[in-house]
């Protein structure tokens, strides 16, 4: 049988090697795998042309993933420094990288991040659409768009944020809305600026079926943008957020329809009582595909804590349903990230990713929690390290200031609740004072 996607072989019943490796990965019958890519519910976002990509399942009853933002600007163009940004995320374990490039030497940079990482790889086209096309954006035409998707696929990207879902409709609710913070997402305001400046519909949504066939040919996930995402909590859940998502979910069924892997985005800035509804809204509105989530920011006050903002939002999140989670940095809202905020990102989605799968029973999550717990009784540091998410930086703060005694640390000293009960349960005395031991 010949096919063109993952989702095509799966509802023809081939097993393709991606599967294979992400069943193993997640310790899941690969029947159970097909089905699950056949319907839609789950994703592995992987183009034909990706050769180092380590295959990553997204959705129903798999790990929660993560992504990492990086990429070139007008501002700070310094490529070593993102490419080590980007041995970073992969060794600390991003199953994502997305590339925001918006100027300079987009093409050359996205060709060593494909050529050299194994994490997926993700792109927003209209990013790199007006450094692309050297032309300006009024002067765009629509199948300009379609010729910078049909680029980055052929670069061997993994999966675009394409904004097919702010048409007309969508704007016209968007603008009676009257929101405090109106469009925040870069690549939705520069549609919403194309479609206004020209009168135009929404040139993905207009040409969808075109921008499917490209998708196709390469296998790269569709990643349904929120153009429409609140960028404040007093914006989110209203009209112009759900209106976007009622078309998402329809843009979803037309994706499926021709084979096509999709991934819902989603908000953006919600208070903590709305996360768990907007999970099972959209889930529902958009058939069960897989939700990928930029935080949610929990919070509006925290400029150089939003990877705490975010972490918060984001373990809710996927408490509730959401599989993908966007990393958020220190520095956003501020500047582009250095390396120190992307690590402080990638730990705090690590941590929020993880939470969520315990919560959400995720078969065998738990297990290196129970042996970091087991090696705590025991006072093994040298395992604790081994188990920690950030080894390195847990055996700097421990040694850092030196306990007296190596079964202890020097936060209680003798009085550590852990040694205490081990002698007394191993039937020794415990001395406290300091010239004893």
């Amino acid at each position: 049988m010949t096919y063109h996607t993952q989702m095509e072989a799966a509802k023809q019943g081939v097993l393709t090697k991606e599967m294979k490796t992400v069943a193993q990965k997640e310790n899941i019958p690969e029947q159970k795998l097909m089905e699950l890519v056949a319907s839609g519910r789950v994703c592995i976002p992987a183009n034909v042309l990706h050769t180092s990509l380590s295959a990553e399942g997204i959705g129903e009853g798999l790990k929660t993933k993560i992504n990492v933002n990086l990429g070139i600007s007008g501002d700070c163009m310094d490529y070593t420094n993102e490419m080590n940004k980007v041995k970073m995320a992969i060794d600390f374990g991003a199953e994502a990288i997305m590339d925001l490039s918006n100027y300079g030497k987009t093409h050359t940079f996205r060709k060593q991040l494909i050529d050299y990482s194994p994490a997926m790889i993700g792109t927003v086209p209209m990013y790199d659409a007006i450094g692309y096309l050297e032309k300006n954006l009024p002067d765009i035409s629509a199948k300009d768009f379609l010729r910078v998707i049909e680029a980055h696929a052929k670069e061997g990207v993994d999966f675009m944020t394409i904004h097919a879902g702010i048409n007309k409709r969508a704007v016209e609710c968007f603008k009676r809305s009257k929101r405090l913070t109106n469009i925040v997402s870069r690549g939705g305001s520069l549609l919403f600026a194309w479609m206004e400046m020209t009168g135009n519909e929404n040139p993905f949504y207009e040409y969808y079926d075109e921008v499917l066939e490209i998708l196709r040919e390469y296998d790269v996930t569709i990643s349904l943008g929120d153009a429409l995402r609140p960028g404040s909590i007093h914006d989110s859940s209203d009209a112009g957020q759900l209106s976007e998502l009622i078309e998402l979910g329809d843009l979803t069924k037309r994706a499926w329809e021709k084979d096509v892997q999709v991934m819902v985005e989603g908000p953006g800035h919600m208070a903590i009582n709305e996360i768990a509804a907007n999970m099972a809204i959209q889930k529902r509105l958009c058939h069960g595909a897989p939700f990928y989530v930029l935080g949610p920011l929990v919070t509006d006050i925290a400029p150089g804590y939003d990877h705490i903002t975010s972490a918060i939002g984001g373990a809710i999140a996927a408490t509730y349903g959401a599989d993908f989670l966007c990393y958020v940095t220190p520095a956003e809202h501020l500047r582009l990230p250095d390396l120190d905020d992307v690590k402080e990102g990638i730990i705090a989605s690590k941590i929020a990713a993880h939470a969520a799968d315990i919560a959400k029973g995720i078969p065998g999550a738990r297990d290196i929690d129970n042996k970091m717990s087991d090696a705590r009784r025991r006072i093994d540091w040298e395992e604790m390290f081994s188990y920690a998410i950030d080894g390195e930086k847990a055996r700097r703060y421990f040694e850092s200031a030196p306990p007296s005694d190596k079964h202890t640390c020097s936060m209680c000293g003798k009085m550590c609740a852990m040694r205490t009960t081990n002698m007394i349960l191993e039937g020794q005395e415990v001395n406290l004072r300091p010239d004893q031991k």
